[in-house]
């Protein structure tokens, strides 16, 4: 492929990863919008478990709709979207403080950010170049 193919590509995919995150971002908004219920859950810590990979699926397109250089990503890029995806985590908790039958979890907005974390810097080795 040619060097303009490439970005050509490169721009098209970065475009279609930030309409991924736009959506992602609506999908987590839209299930933390739902009045809490009292059902059971399937496994202990299951709500942990679900925020970790919400966002580390969050955290993964975010990094996909950063423009990389011709090695890759730089740190700071991946540092950012790891930052605006924990703060979107913290927003994202603090909504949930206005919705019936749901609470505010610190330990929830932990797993967030963990989960923004690996798929911010999972994306960022799959795209590294040598």
């Amino acid at each position: 492929m040619s060097n303009p193919d490439w970005l050509l590509a490169a721009h098209t995919t970065r475009k279609l990863s930030l309409l991924l995150v736009c959506l992602w971002a609506g999908v987590i908004f839209y299930l933390s919008h739902q009045p809490g219920t009292l059902e059971q859950p399937l496994f202990p810590q299951q709500d942990k478990f679900l925020h970790f990979v919400a966002y580390a699926v969050l955290g993964f397109l975010g990094m996909g709709s950063v423009r990389a250089t011709a090695h890759g990503y730089r740190p700071e890029q991946a540092w950012v979207v790891c930052l605006l995806v924990g703060l979107y985590g913290i927003a994202d908790e603090f909504h949930q403080h206005f919705i019936p039958g749901r609470t505010v979890d610190g330990f929830d907005v932990l797993a967030d950010i963990a989960g923004g974390l690996l798929g911010t810097w999972l994306m960022y080795y799959l795209v590294r170049r040598a």
